[in-house]
């Protein structure tokens, strides 16, 4: 299976990006933060399927982001357009009709995201239409779909709530797919889910990101 894999992310700009943590220590260092995690999360996709067969929908400016050298030099082969959407389940599904099937696509909040897992939610497409990895807040982290066309659903399904994932399940199941599974895994949105993603992924940028700016 031809897999291609695909980022929705911002700009690790200050001010811009990880805002509910920065108003606990600060827009500087949580746009240094999400720097990390982002670098973590294109690591991974890129060993997962190589950097041809990834994507980056991106909000913001790569050029005044937190770290830009050094996501200039990771995105180095990865196809990079800009988002398009009036809301967030707009432009997940702009994202995806611009990437070519089999898809898997991830956040940048998930910075202990392994290739071995990105490759097991693609290997359930064997058996599966769609799968969803959820996450412990109530979204999700990760959904592969055979045919990126699916993710027109996304327009409807209200982001950033407690039920996103049930809701995006049930979105995906109503239009006819079968949708499967795979690991759950918490997002970083604040300083206890830092502490504990640091914990998780101890070798990862964004563990060491985490110990300077949390010193």
């Amino acid at each position: 299976m031809s897999m291609h894999v695909l980022v929705v992310a911002k700009a690790p700009e200050p001010g811009r990006v990880k805002t509910r943590l920065g108003a606990e220590i600060g827009m500087e260092r949580a746009a240094e933060v999400a720097a990390a995690s982002l670098l973590d999360t294109l690591a991974a996709c890129a060993g997962a399927v190589g950097a041809d067969r990834c994507h980056l929908s991106l909000a913001g400016d790569i050029h005044r982001a937190v770290g830009a050298t050094d996501l200039h030099r990771a995105l180095a082969g990865w196809t990079i357009h800009p988002q398009r959407g009036h809301d967030f389940g707009a432009r997940l599904a702009d994202a995806h009709a611009r990437v070519p099937g089999p898809v898997v696509q991830v956040g940048m909040d998930t910075p202990h995201a392994t290739p071995e897992l990105l490759l097991a939610a693609a290997a359930g497409l064997a058996e599966h239409d769609a799968v969803l990895g959820p996450a412990e807040d109530g979204g999700w982290w990760v959904l592969a779909l055979r045919d990126p066309a699916a993710a027109a659903v996304l327009t409807d399904v209200p982001m950033s709530t407690p039920t996103t994932c049930t809701d995006t399940r049930e979105a995906l199941a109503a239009s006819g797919l079968d949708v499967g599974t795979t690991d759950t895994l918490r997002d970083v949105d604040d300083v206890a889910d830092a502490q504990a993603v640091a914990l998780l992924a101890p070798g990862s940028r964004f563990a060491a990101a985490w110990q300077r700016v949390a010193a």
